[in-house]
């Protein structure tokens, strides 16, 4: 159901893009061959250097028997890596791996010993997954703080809520379980404030709408969410902040934080986000800009152990600041 003129609502979200909280929690089977420049390399090396986790952790796959060889031969953390290995490794869930900390660029904007607001650049991944197991937001954290509580018995930060990697803004990050735990209730009972800013394609006509559309995978791209009458909950609530000729500039706020939720329902609105080729956005801007312009840029909560309410604002980056002057020099209604 599409709703337009809806009451422009501060509503609270799990966090855009990936739900809040991943969609699986299942592990995941890597395949990994060996190169000429892999020869002579131990396996336990080779494994930590190609996943971003640290040597005693491959150990500990090892051990359990999550690692195997092709052509077969036992797995041990000394064997010399030789051209023509194949190596299959069944990692647990991401929450459980062991990450070696590696620099990775993102802003802080408040931090104490119970949580750590950040700033994410777009083009960075929150957590590891299958293809992006290094420079992920958590590998970052764990480098430049190097003191967090145990999660699942294993020290790392706590990610509350998720940020689609080609998203900016704000996240809250817990340092000790019972932070994590204080913040996952407070975006259960929606206390927790986000918006989010998009440029999208075309003119709205509505000063603002409410989308109540389910989301789930598109049975014809894997890559992609879509709009399916068997998928899950969703709303979106939008207010049109300005308009010029081809486009819209709004302030978003979901209600749900389904994968992808903002991007897929203003692309079936048929008013696709700028940078979102993946969604029906224009290829040509999409590559100009390198990113789609999706930003978080208010978030309120209460403060998990002082129990205050605390409130942060992130400015838009320089390049879809950019893109909005760009814009606006068609001409603003």
């Amino acid at each position: 159901m599409i709703q337009d003129d809806a009451p422009g609502l501060l509503l609270p979200d799990n966090g855009e893009d990936s739900g809040g909280f991943s969609d699986s929690q299942d592990g995941s089977l890597e395949i990994l061959n060996a190169e000429e420049e892999d020869s002579g390399i131990r396996l336990d090396v080779f494994l930590a250097s190609r996943l971003g986790i640290t040597r005693s952790f491959v150990r500990r796959l090892i051990d359990d028997g999550n690692v195997s060889l092709t052509p077969e031969k036992k797995a041990k953390p000394a064997l010399r890596m030789g051209v023509g290995i194949t190596v299959r490794v069944v990692l647990p869930p991401p929450e459980s791996l062991d990450l070696e900390p590696e620099e990775v660029p993102f802003g802080v904007v408040y931090e104490d010993e119970h949580i750590i607001v950040v700033d994410k650049p777009g083009g960075v991944v929150v957590h590891p997954a299958p293809g992006n197991w290094h420079g992920t937001l958590v590998h970052g954290l764990l480098y430049r703080f190097r003191e967090f509580g145990a999660f699942n018995n294993v020290l790392r930060p706590g990610i509350v809520h998720r940020l689609d990697a080609t998203t900016s803004g704000l996240m809250v990050v817990a340092r000790e379980q019972k932070s994590l735990e204080n913040l996952q209730e407070q975006f259960r009972q929606r206390t927790v404030s986000k918006k989010y800013l998009a440029l999208v394609h075309g003119r709205i006509k509505q000063a603002c709408g409410r989308i109540d559309l389910p989301i789930g995978r598109s049975s014809a791209n894997r890559l992609k969410m879509a709009v399916s009458g068997d998928g899950r909950h969703a709303v979106t609530e939008y207010r049109v902040l300005w308009r010029t000729k081809g486009y819209s500039f709004l302030e978003c706020s979901i209600e749900t934080g389904r994968t992808h939720q903002i991007r897929v329902h203003l692309g079936f609105l048929g008013h696709p986000i700028v940078g979102d080729s993946l969604y029906g956005g224009d290829k040509k801007a999409a590559a100009v800009l390198g990113r789609v312009f999706l930003h978080s840029w208010k978030l309120s909560f209460l403060h998990p152990a002082a129990g205050t309410r605390m409130s942060f604002t992130s400015i838009l980056p320089a390049a879809l600041r950019g893109q909005l002057q760009d814009v606006l020099s068609t001409g603003r209604d």
